[in-house]
């Protein structure tokens, strides 16, 4: 089902729209416009994913026992010190 409405432009976004109509690039300014808010969709879904396995991996490691801290020593290592351990597991 589509639904027709009306959208305004700025001059500079209408001339892009047209440009990419005479190319071929799309059959019109109305599917060009769709094809733009069916990436804002997509780009907000995996955002949303993304923010989604941050918030779980968060939680996973508020739930990590204080046993299992690395403590640091010097700051100035610290990734050589990570690497360390992570090649001794």
């Amino acid at each position: 089902m589509t639904v027709k409405t009306a959208v305004s432009f700025t001059e500079r976004h209408h001339q892009f729209a047209k440009q990419k109509v005479q190319e071929g690039s799309c059959a019109s300014v109305s599917s060009l416009v769709a094809q733009g808010i069916e990436k804002l969709m997509l780009e907000e879904q995996e955002r949303d994913a993304v923010l989604s396995g941050m918030a779980d991996a968060i939680k996973a490691r508020m739930q990590t026992p204080r046993s299992e801290f690395i403590e640091m020593d010097d700051m100035d290592t610290m990734f050589d010190d990570i690497r360390e351990r992570l090649r001794s597991r």
